[in-house]
């Protein structure tokens, strides 16, 4: 009796002992759910309060991703600034009123919008506490002098809180703000954060030495924030200019880093194929919207896709497996299961993409929807399986 009393509070204690195990875990558990929802909203077997279309977006950037993002910045922020880490009770509450805030919105999406805004509005508090803390790390960090990765992930934190303010105001009042909005929060937020994040760990974790050019980041920001005005006021032409910019410039500095690709297990290679895909999804976006200029159907999303998959989701699982075993004591190791998770994602990007370019050609491959949205499940199912007992009670993989 005693030792069954002292076996579950350790459970549940280990459960919340990291910042990064609950936000992960819950972040796989909210991608589920609210991929399925919007998977049935678009194909209309269920009707919601708000429109599909922002439903994805909202629940993806804020939800979903947030999750993910919190859960590696709380683990990490305090160590990128020599900073004392986070309470406890500081996360543990961020994460509840993160939770709540999910739960409101999208069960307000089917029944009640005026429940999916409180829910929004939760989020938007949990949104503001999350970059409180950060901001506290910041300021007492003693690496903030001295490296300027801090301020940039923090700066993209901040666009993410203008973004969700917008989409707030939006929800309250219906005034348009929407488009702009996402442009905010999925490329300055979203984009702008996983990238910050992996021009610094990426070229850590694969002991690259070779010296970067201290314009690069701001120099990607200014473009992005470019792109976001572009896309906004419809300067398609323009717009391609920036994407093939950003391209050439992001694929000749990654170049340089000297990154040994061909070299590295997979738990490495997994982040040098994301950092990858980003040069990449901005150079066949650029195609792709060429092809539009000149008269051919939308694309339908294809670059937003490439970079929400082929780059930040490859990323996040990457980095998740990464820290999750790295966290509880075990190697950082990818075994054939996960390499072959690893290969599965590109094959939801490749997936994705022939949907768009479907639409594109007008083909009408509709179940490549399908496909894509049951690909997205098969990867986030077999990541909680394999992963979600380490997170939650700290077990060993054999």
């Amino acid at each position: 009796m005693n030792n069954n009393f002292s076996t579950t509070p350790t459970k549940q204690g280990y459960f919340f002992s990291q910042p990064h195990q609950s936000f992960f875990l819950f972040g796989v558990l909210w991608a589920i759910i609210v991929m399925l929802q919007f998977a049935l909203s678009y194909k209309g077997i269920l009707v919601l309060t708000v429109s599909p279309i922002a439903f994805h977006a909202y629940s993806l950037i804020f939800i979903v991703f947030t999750q993910f993002f919190t859960g590696f910045i709380f683990t990490t922020f305090p160590r990128f600034c020599q900073s004392p880490v986070i309470e406890r009770a500081v996360y543990t509450r961020i994460f509840f009123i993160l939770q709540t805030g999910a739960l409101l919105f999208v069960v307000g999406a089917i029944f009640d919008a005026t429940v999916a805004t409180s829910g929004m509005l939760l989020l938007f508090i949990a949104n503001g506490l999350i970059i409180h803390q950060l901001q506290k790390i910041y300021n007492a960090g003693a690496m903030t002098q001295n490296s300027s990765d801090p301020f940039w992930i923090l700066t993209g934190f901040y666009f993410g809180m203008v973004s969700h303010l917008l989409w707030l105001i939006d929800a309250v009042s219906n005034i348009g703000l929407t488009p702009l909005a996402t442009q905010f929060g999925f490329l300055l937020y979203l984009i702008f954060v996983g990238f910050a994040i992996a021009q610094r760990m990426v070229p850590f974790f694969s002991h690259s030495f070779a010296e970067k050019d201290q314009r690069f980041v701001p120099v990607v920001l200014f473009l992005f924030i470019l792109k976001s005005f572009l896309i906004s006021i419809d300067l398609l032409w323009l717009e391609i200019t920036v994407d093939l910019l950003l391209s050439l410039y992001l694929f000749r500095e990654f170049k340089n880093w000297q990154l040994p690709i061909f070299s590295s297990p997979a738990i490495l290679w997994v982040l040098h194929l994301a950092l990858f895909w980003l040069p990449t999804a901005f150079f066949l976006g650029a195609l792709g919207n060429i092809a539009v200029a000149l008269g051919a159907p939308s694309a339908y999303f294809l670059q937003i896709h490439l970079l929400a998959i082929g780059f930040l989701t490859t990323l996040l699982i990457g980095f998740g497996t990464r820290v999750t075993l790295g966290h509880s004591g075990q190697p950082p190791h990818a075994d054939r299961l996960v390499t072959n998770l690893f290969w599965f994602i590109q094959a939801v990007v490749v997936i994705r993409g022939i949907y768009s370019l479907q639409l594109m050609g007008d083909l009408s491959l509709n179940w490549f929807f399908d496909l894509s949205f049951t690909a997205w499940l098969i990867l986030f199912i077999v990541w909680a399986w394999r992963y979600g007992p380490v997170l939650y009670r700290g077990k060993k993989i054999e």
